[in-house]
């Protein structure tokens, strides 16, 4: 998907009555992430693609239900922000990418950025919370 074709919506929509057929989860949140080329923000537009998924962390991948792909996420160093607000305001990531990360020690680095979905997110409520994990590196 992009920004200007946002299927997010429609992702989650056929994820969440599919989510008790995993029965392995490590936690109650809901994560969801997202695969940039290594250009997306150096050239970015909104008709830019990325990969988008809908996920849950598990113990293991034993038993993954039918038409479910697994994901490995590799780990590496993350700024973690504490979002509270709606799911709809884009300002955090305009603050993250235009102010934040220029004034920082860090560099976006190349992998999965990802939010977690906690008991307290309620999608486009302005009361919403979630944690932002953006990928970065050292200068």
């Amino acid at each position: 998907m992009s920004l200007s074709d946002n299927k997010t919506g429609e992702l989650w929509r056929s994820f969440m009555p599919r989510r008790k057929e995993i029965t392995n989860n490590l936690t109650n949140d809901f994560i969801s992430m997202a695969i940039y080329k290594p250009t997306h923000f150096a050239d970015f537009k909104p008709t830019n693609d990325f990969e988008k998924w809908a996920t849950v962390e598990v113990t293991d991948f034993e038993h993954v239900p039918n038409e479910m792909e697994t994901f490995t996420l590799t780990g590496g160093l993350y700024a973690v922000f504490d979002y509270k607000g709606s799911s709809t305001d884009n300002s955090i990531f305009q603050y993250i990418f235009g102010v934040w990360l220029p004034n920082s020690v860090y560099l976006l680095d190349d992998r999965p950025h990802f939010e977690v979905l906690g008991d307290k997110y309620k999608n486009a409520d302005p009361d919403s919370e979630e944690e932002i994990w953006i990928p970065i590196r050292t200068k």
